[in-house]
């Protein structure tokens, strides 16, 4: 698979990291800006253009990330599921539903609290 397939497959990914990127070159502009003049009144442009927006891109790029991260998870219990019923429809015993709506309800409710965690 070529460079270019592998971006077009995850594009979302590659997105995130070029805002993390471009913010953290904007975040290091403004403070080198800010850095090299002692004046309050010189340094607020910078403050508020390259900061914020730099502080911006960061947080917009790690939210693409998670969500790629997520959408994947997705996928993942969407096949698991996707294998899980067709395992059931192709079972052949006639008490396999039985025993999955055990295991679902299993799986749904809380687990109980043991008695020795308690304190008294």
């Amino acid at each position: 698979m070529n460079t270019l397939a592998k971006v077009r497959l995850h594009w979302d990914r590659v997105s995130g990291w070029g805002l993390v990127a471009v913010g953290a070159v904007v975040l290091a502009f403004g403070w080198y800006k800010v850095s090299k003049t002692p004046y309050p009144a010189e340094q607020m442009p910078y403050i508020v253009s390259a900061g914020i927006v730099g502080a911006l891109l960061v947080v917009f790029g790690a939210a693409m990330l998670i969500s790629a991260d997520l959408r994947d998870e997705w996928h993942k219990l969407d096949r698991v599921e996707t294998l899980l019923t067709k395992a059931l429809a192709t079972s052949d015993e006639p008490s396999a539903g039985a025993d999955t709506e055990q295991v679902v309800t299993r799986i749904d409710s809380p687990r109980p609290h043991s008695a020795a965690g308690r304190r008294a």
